[in-house]
């Protein structure tokens, strides 16, 4: 008897600039379509209040980063904000060779460069905020940013939205529920073609 292959899995990617809702849409999306699982990037920053090693990041030493990224370790990789961040290239394989589905929250070169290597199972979809005025104040809201972090946001934020028409999809996030159904019918469609 001959043993199946098994589908490998697919790479479902969100970008957008910050504060536009990804993490919140991500969870709710996992929540809705269980049998995906959430890539962990690893960073050089330093761990948050709550955040967990292994759950919210790999936490490198900077020294340990840079060798990863000599090494070809990285699917995907950038420095911003003062710090390195990227895609472990083995976890990736690994799981995508097991047939699980991954989702992963990347800034736009990783998200490109990510559809580049795998560009036959992967989907791209891009969040934006409605409006430049409506993401600062979100940003504002967060109350985690000084002047100079925001402005830093902001602009990065513009720069980003240029990248949008290079995506399969893109959601504009002006109500939350909404956002949430849209991205979950597109990425149940995109898993339902084998």
């Amino acid at each position: 008897m001959v043993e199946a292959l098994r589908q490998p899995g697919k790479l479902l990617v969100f970008s957008a600039p910050s504060g536009t809702g990804k993490s919140t849409i991500a969870k709710m999306v996992l929540e809705r379509i269980p049998n995906i699982r959430f890539s962990v990037s690893a960073t050089t920053r330093q761990k948050r209040p709550g955040e967990q090693e292994g759950v919210n990041y790999y936490f490198l030493k900077k020294e340990d980063f840079e060798e990863k990224i000599r090494n070809g370790g990285f699917i995907e990789h950038e420095f911003f904000f003062g710090n390195h961040y990227g895609t472990r290239l083995d976890k990736t394989i690994e799981i995508i060779d097991s047939g699980s589905h991954i989702l992963f929250d990347l800034d736009v070169k990783g998200a490109l460069n990510l559809k580049r290597l795998f560009p036959e199972n992967s989907l791209l979809l891009f969040l934006k905020p409605p409006s430049m005025e409506v993401l600062q104040q979100r940003l504002e809201g967060r109350e985690s940013e000084d002047e100079e972090s925001l402005k830093a946001r902001l602009e990065r934020a513009r720069l980003e939205l240029e990248y949008a028409d290079r995506f399969d999809e893109v959601i504009v996030n002006d109500n939350l529920d909404k956002a949430v159904d849209t991205v979950t019918a597109l990425i149940s469609k995109f898993l339902s073609n084998t």
